[in-house]
């Protein structure tokens, strides 16, 4: 038996603001800090322990998951990043307002672009300063592969490859893997693991720094999964989470 542990990054100054985000690097908010550093603790009061850990090219990941160690007493963890752990891209939505995008888009255009698993939303133009700022932070990146705007679907599709060439090779090493990742990544993976469909992939949710814990066997296959609430408080964000209503297109 191995076991994995995804966590989504905590609360940011951006989403406080409103704001879409997916690709743009929004930075962790004093909440999102402290959600991170409770994480770590309680981790640690739980004794796990982790042979490596794998986190997204976006801050407010690499963040979170920097606190989390520190909480933990084990900042040394090996720690590798990787681009296809991003965010889902928001295209030309991202660093609007979600009250602005729905003003002038109309609400239903916004829900469908959040919450659909295939409605893709309007993407960066070529020549859009955002699209220049992200071909520079992501070099390495070919640019063929960089999106410029991405439905649900996109997102956890472009998850795969790194499930099959790097993390399920490590499990079945027996390493013992911390994920620390965004919402549509970790959705990625978590269909994957569970063999969602479609309907039950768009439907999947995840709350800031609540961890979602995976024993798997030899074959990868879950013995069990279950959400780790360390107080009232994240119990609270992941009952706020599960049960957000999805005809609101600003919450």
């Amino acid at each position: 038996m191995v076991s994995l542990v995804l966590v989504r990054h905590g609360e940011t100054l951006w989403s406080d603001q409103g704001l879409f985000a997916g690709w743009g690097d929004a930075p962790l908010s004093p909440k999102g800090e402290a959600q991170a550093l409770a994480v770590g603790r309680f981790l640690a009061r739980k004794r796990f322990v982790f042979d490596v850990c794998h986190t997204s090219c976006l801050s407010r990941s690499q963040r979170t998951l920097e606190i989390m160690l520190e909480g933990m007493g084990n900042p040394a963890i090996p720690a590798e990043r990787f681009w296809r752990l991003n965010e889902r891209h928001y295209g030309a939505l991202q660093e609007n307002t979600r009250l602005a995008v729905a003003d002038r888009h109309g609400h239903k255009a916004t829900i469908a672009w959040r919450r659909s698993y295939r409605a893709q939303p309007p993407p960066l133009e070529t020549d859009d300063p955002r699209w220049f700022e992200q071909r520079e932070r992501f070099p390495d990146v070919p640019e063929e592969l960089l999106p410029r705007g991405e439905s649900l679907e996109d997102g956890v599709r472009r998850v795969e490859p790194y499930w099959w060439d790097c993390l399920s090779p490590l499990l079945r090493a027996g390493n013992r893997v911390l994920v620390v990742a965004h919402t549509c990544s970790l959705r990625g993976l978590v269909r994957i693991l569970d063999g969602l469909s479609d309907d039950e992939t768009e439907a999947f949710r995840i709350p800031t720094a609540v961890p979602l814990v995976y024993e798997l066997d030899d074959d990868l296959r879950p013995l069990s999964s279950y959400r780790l609430h360390d107080d009232v408080k994240s119990r609270w964000r992941d009952l706020k989470n599960r049960y957000k209503p999805s005809w609101i297109s600003w919450i």
